[in-house]
């Protein structure tokens, strides 16, 4: 169980603080169920989930987790689905996203990174897919390593091209 005050990644909502845990204080609910009210880190609003909840919930990676994934972006194997196609690279795409592994999402934005840069040099369409799950990819990834590395949400990407010069402009001239 967390506690109040904690940093959490709920679900497909991100990093959120967990303000308090009680009732819901709605008046229809009369259960005496249990609920964590969270606060996302990077948007208003409240988010109220009991705490026996099936959705994916856990805590903010660590500072030397954080720094340790950083240390293994040059070396993470790309993210392709196993079978071709759209659908298949949609299905993927969806699975990562809804698991917010962080390992999973930093190799899913460098390899559509790969793609993109690929695609742009010789003159091909981005795929809106691949640019939809890249922008859910980087905010679940960016809004966690933010939150253990004590920094802004937007500076991450600073911050990794400080550690890890290369990311993403040295690319093969091979598509992914």
């Amino acid at each position: 169980m967390f506690a109040a005050g904690d940093l959490v990644v709920y679900g497909g909502e991100g990093v959120c603080r967990v303000e308090s845990i009680g009732p819901s204080g709605m008046d229809y609910d009369r259960s005496g169920r249990l609920y964590y009210h969270l606060a996302p880190l990077y948007r208003s609003g409240t988010v109220l989930t009991p705490v026996d909840t099936a959705v994916l919930m856990r805590p903010v990676m660590s500072r030397e987790a954080a720094l340790a994934l950083i240390g293994e972006l040059p070396g993470l194997p790309p993210c392709k689905p196993e079978m071709p196609g759209l659908r298949a690279a949609k299905e993927h795409y969806h699975q990562l996203v809804q698991r917010c592994e962080c390992r999973e999402l930093a190799a899913m934005v460098h390899t559509i990174c790969r793609r993109r840069a690929w695609a742009v040099r010789h003159g091909k369409k981005v795929s809106q897919m691949d640019e939809r799950y890249l922008k859910r990819a980087e905010e679940q990834l960016y809004g966690e390593m933010a939150a253990a590395l004590g920094i802004a949400r937007d500076a991450v990407v600073s911050f990794i091209r400080e550690t890890w010069p290369q990311w993403p402009e040295k690319l093969p001239e091979t598509e992914i």
